[in-house]
């Protein structure tokens, strides 16, 4: 599986491994596997914890009593919002990682563009919801802690925005940018719990964080989780105007850090957090 950032760029040397768009192309499809398990295995937590129970009517508060304000008895509308903004999360996890994989682009366009259009929608209204549910609905657990993940919903309108703009123009180098930008964003949460997960996996425990979610660790998350991946798309797209080896090596450099982010990120939540979830909704 490779990811649809690669296309059929040839402008990064091939003087050596490290410099070269070899190295680029092996580096972002590990990337995009990682994060293909970790979205396949947060849509199946979701379906299990929410969806499911949502659908055989067994649903209940207990599903909720993790989150900072989950149902509240009597709140139709907060109750309604939370489940508009929950629900298509599934979908979201599911379906969103396959506009990164260019097979499904060239052989099924017709896929990639209903496709792409219900993540943008999705993501659009899970934005929107979020920022209601988090300073309409007081879901959040401190207001420092809240900025980084208040930012991210802004930028999301834009980002979808331009994606939608620039395929409209046909303008598809900038189309697949913004698409990229918009992808990082409306899964920044979900990168979120990446970072925190596997932060926590590496110190044993917390290390700079606090119940509140607003420790330096955490505050620095809540904008890292979308800005730091925002930053090495704007690189790519730099180093893949050029044939400097020096940028190409930069580039990788950045890839293998990401890398390794989302490996460990990835298996600390899914031990963490979303296996012992799906284990006690059962």
């Amino acid at each position: 599986m490779t990811v649809s950032t690669i296309g059929n760029d040839s402008t990064i040397t091939q003087k050596n491994w490290f410099g070269s768009l070899r190295a680029t192309k092996q580096l972002l499809m590990i990337w995009g596997g990682l994060v293909f398990i970790g979205q396949w295995f947060f849509a199946a937590y979701i379906f299990a914890q929410f969806v499911l129970p949502w659908f055989d009517g067994s649903i209940s508060q207990r599903a909720f009593s993790h989150m900072i304000k989950g149902y509240v008895k009597g709140d139709n509308t907060g109750n309604a919002v939370m489940l508009v903004h929950l629900l298509p999360v599934f979908i979201l996890s599911g379906f969103g990682v396959l506009q990164l994989i260019p097979q499904f682009r060239r052989h099924w366009p017709r896929f990639h563009r209903w496709n792409g259009r219900l993540f943008l929608g999705i993501g659009l209204m899970g934005a929107i919801s979020g920022l209601w549910l988090t300073w309409g609905r007081d879901s959040r657990l401190s207001d420092a802690g809240a900025l980084g993940i208040t930012l991210n919903g802004l930028l999301i309108p834009i980002a979808v925005a331009l994606t939608w703009y620039y395929a409209r123009q046909r303008h598809f180098s900038l189309h697949m940018r913004w698409a990229l930008h918009a992808f990082i964003l409306i899964n920044a949460v979900w990168i979120f719990r990446l970072m925190l997960m596997g932060w926590f996996l590496i110190n044993q425990g917390p290390n700079g964080n606090n119940a509140s979610l607003d420790g330096p660790a955490d505050i620095t998350f809540s904008y890292l989780c979308y800005l730091l991946l925002m930053a090495v798309i704007e690189l790519y797209c730099w180093a893949k105007k050029s044939t400097s080896a020096v940028k190409a090596g930069l580039l990788n450099t950045s890839l293998i850090f990401m890398l390794m982010i989302t490996a460990v990120g990835v298996s600390g939540a899914a031990m963490l957090m979303w296996f012992p979830r799906v284990v006690a909704a059962f």
